[in-house]
This record gives C-alpha cells, sequence and structure tokens, in this order.
C-alpha cells in the first residue's frame, strides 16, 4: 500500500479500463495483447461502424470477416480466432448476458476462461477486474519489472505466484486493484523502462526489499 500511495499522489488517478459496455471492455481484452492500445481503439470503431458489437454476431461471425474488421490491431487473424472463442463461451455459458456471468464464483469463472483457446492469464484476470468488477489482481511485464528491480519478488516467479503476491496483501477491492494495475503500467512507460529506465527520476526511488 505504501508504493500505490505513492504512485497515486505522484501519477493522479488513472480511469481505467477505456469502455462504454463490459462487453466492449472483453473484446479489448483480446485485442490488445501484443499491440499498443490505440490500434485496439481502432479495431472496435470498426466493429462498432459494422454494427458487429454484439456476442452473438462476433461468436457467429465468419472468421475473414472478422479478420478484416480488426485487422488494426495486428495479429488480426490469430485474434479473430481467439475473440469467437470467448464471444462463443460467453454466449454457450451465459446466453451473452454480463450479469449471468457475474454470479459465478470468481475463481470457477477463471478457471473457465482459461480453458477458452487463446484466453491467457493476464486477459482473463484484465475481462474479471475491467469488464466484471471482481477482485482479480492483473499482473503484466511492468509490474515483474518493477517489483523485481526493487527486490520485493523473485526475478523468475511466474504469473500465479506473482498474482497471489498482490491478493495476499492487499484488500479484496476491485477498484484497488484496478488503479493498482493501471499505476504499474504507467509507470513501466513512464519511468521503469525496459532499456534506460529514469531511476532517479522515479517516484519508487528508494522503497526496496530494505
Amino acid at each position: 500500500m505504501e508504493i500505490y500511495d505513492h504512485l497515486l499522489s505522484h501519477l493522479g488517478p488513472s480511469h481505467w479500463w477505456p469502455g462504454d459496455s463490459p462487453l466492449e471492455i472483453m473484446v479489448g481484452a483480446v485485442l490488445t495483447q501484443n499491440t499498443a492500445w490505440g490500434n485496439v481503439e481502432k479495431a472496435i470503431h470498426r466493429i462498432k461502424k459494422a454494427g458487429g458489437l454484439s456476442a452473438a454476431v462476433l461468436s457467429e461471425m465468419d472468421t475473414e470477416i472478422l479478420s478484416e474488421w480488426i485487422r488494426p490491431a495486428g495479429y488480426y487473424r490469430l485474434k479473430a480466432k481467439r475473440l469467437k472463442n470467448l464471444m462463443t463461451f460467453f454466449v454457450d455459458q451465459f446466453s451473452g448476458r454480463i450479469e449471468k456471468m457475474q454470479t459465478r464464483p470468481l475463481e470457477v469463472l477463471r478457471r473457465q476462461l482459461l480453458e477458452v483457446n487463446g484466453i491467457g492469464p493476464e486477459t482473463a484476470d484484465s475481462i474479471l477486474l475491467y469488464a466484471l468488477g471482481r477482485p482479480s489482481f492483473v499482473v503484466d511485464a511492468y509490474t515483474h519489472r518493477i517489483f523485481s528491480r526493487h527486490q520485493l519478488i523473485p526475478e523468475d516467479i511466474g504469473y500465479e505466484d506473482l498474482r497471489a503476491f498482490f491478493m495476499d496483501r492487499l484488500p479484496l477491492a476491485p477498484d484497488l486493484y484496478n488503479e493498482y494495475h493501471a499505476l504499474m503500467v504507467r509507470l513501466g512507460k513512464e519511468y521503469c523502462k525496459k532499456k534506460n529506465p529514469r531511476c532517479e527520476e522515479c517516484p519508487l526511488k528508494g522503497i526496496d526489499s530494505g
């Protein structure tokens, strides 16, 4: 929480995740894999323009047509298959209704999402947290880099252990998880860069395992 307070004081609120609906956030969670958010916005705009932002439509859409809609997001053929897989799961299991999905116990739903071809832990947790408002902490390369550089976690820690590291130490609060993950991404992009990090200017300078 000391780290969170430092970052929130220095960077201010993040107002994540951009999206007009839980469904749009689910779509964005798949499309943002290995690409910049600006490209995802272009792809979602094309889906909306075509009248395709519907779980039923996306689950039944021809893969080639869907690939063209989401071309700006990159890896568009692969992502079209993954998006169809997710939407088919959403329709088959929950009739395409977010409120029905929200009633499923968190860890049960997480396991089910991870069984969907193309949905990894980071995407699953993003859907749970940002689309459904469930307390499932999202970790990514930025989180790993920041905490390992500050010697707070082992460098070889895996995704599940890193997620547990946060969830064991923080209240089960979706709003807190939301803001914490957003702050990690912003810190990683602006200061704790992979190359040429701005350590002297970092708001976490001096915070480490000691």
